[in-house]
């Protein structure tokens, strides 16, 4: 069993930083993708970010230069660096992974997900 855990959300001005990171327990397999995903109050869930276990990385227009995703392998955490910050990044922020390869329009449907972490951005 695959288990997911955030921390690192908050509260950052516009134009600030935040680090998320999650900390992956459990054998994920050779193959796997692992990634973020969010939601705001009344939206739908949005793909972020994926970084796959073939190392090819994915993010979503709306944050690409912005947002940087990246894992440690040794200490199984994968992070998401978000730079750049926008009210409109504000919303919960989940790690998600599955035991496949990574196909961006569907990482907001994969097997494992964490309880989230809010991320808020004040103007």
């Amino acid at each position: 069993q695959v288990q997911l855990a955030e921390s690192g959300g908050g509260t950052a001005q516009s134009g600030g930083s935040l680090r998320l990171s999650c900390v992956v327990s459990g054998y994920i397999g050779r193959d796997y993708c692992l990634g973020w995903f969010r939601q705001a109050p009344g939206k739908e869930r949005e793909g972020v970010a994926s970084i796959g276990s073939n190392g090819i990385i994915n993010y979503a227009e709306s944050v690409k230069g912005r947002f940087t995703i990246s894992r440690d392998v040794a200490k199984n955490v994968l992070y998401l660096e978000m730079n750049s910050l926008k009210t409109e990044d504000s919303a919960m922020y989940y790690c998600t992974a599955d035991k496949n390869y990574c196909y961006f329009t569907l990482l907001t449907r994969l097997q494992y997900r964490g309880p989230g972490t809010q991320v808020t951005v004040s103007s």
